[in-house]
């Protein structure tokens, strides 16, 4: 999934053979995914089966005419703090991101919840939160030292890939 947008430019195909190599490592995840420090970290968000879960209208077909899509990050440190941010370039020459800053809560051995504050958008100099509240239910399906996958509550497959090199200024 490395170098495919996201998951954006692979075919229906490749989709689901990336969903037959997350159903076969499920078999090996962890008991209680949720309560294994390996969650915590900066993962990069390299994989979703929807290009639009992460990042939202960025991330749509006609977001991604517009914004080009540099960076998807989630960290997630303990004990209940989740920053998700996704960095773009607007039209290639301007620099924005949009970030969510959330609470974590463990709704049973494998589900999270995650309540986000209102989104940060900062494009140049200028920098507002907008909307509103929003809330995530996240299935932790597998993890080790580099791996963590993961099923929305609407059924969309992620894959995050932990990040080297410390902080991520999240």
């Amino acid at each position: 999934v490395i170098k495919t947008d996201g998951g954006v430019s692979l075919t229906t195909k490749q989709h689901q053979e990336v969903a037959h190599v997350a159903n076969e490592l499920n078999k090996y995840c962890v008991d209680e995914p949720v309560k294994c420090p390996l969650i915590f970290g900066d993962w990069d968000v390299v994989y979703c089966s929807n290009p639009t879960s992460p990042g939202g209208g960025y991330r749509s077909a006609l977001g991604r005419l517009f914004f080009k899509t540099k960076d998807m990050v989630q960290a997630v440190e303990a004990p209940d703090s989740v920053r998700n941010k996704v960095s773009f370039s607007v039209f290639g020459f301007l620099e924005g991101e949009v970030s969510l800053k959330g609470k974590l809560k463990v709704l049973d051995h494998q589900w999270i919840q995650v309540i986000f504050q209102p989104p940060e958008l900062r494009v140049g100099a200028m920098d507002f939160q907008y909307g509103g509240e929003s809330e995530v239910k996240l299935q932790i399906t597998y993890i080790d030292e580099k791996i963590r996958l993961g099923k929305g509550s609407r059924g969309s497959l992620f894959v995050f890939r932990r990040r080297h090199g410390g902080s991520t200024n999240v």
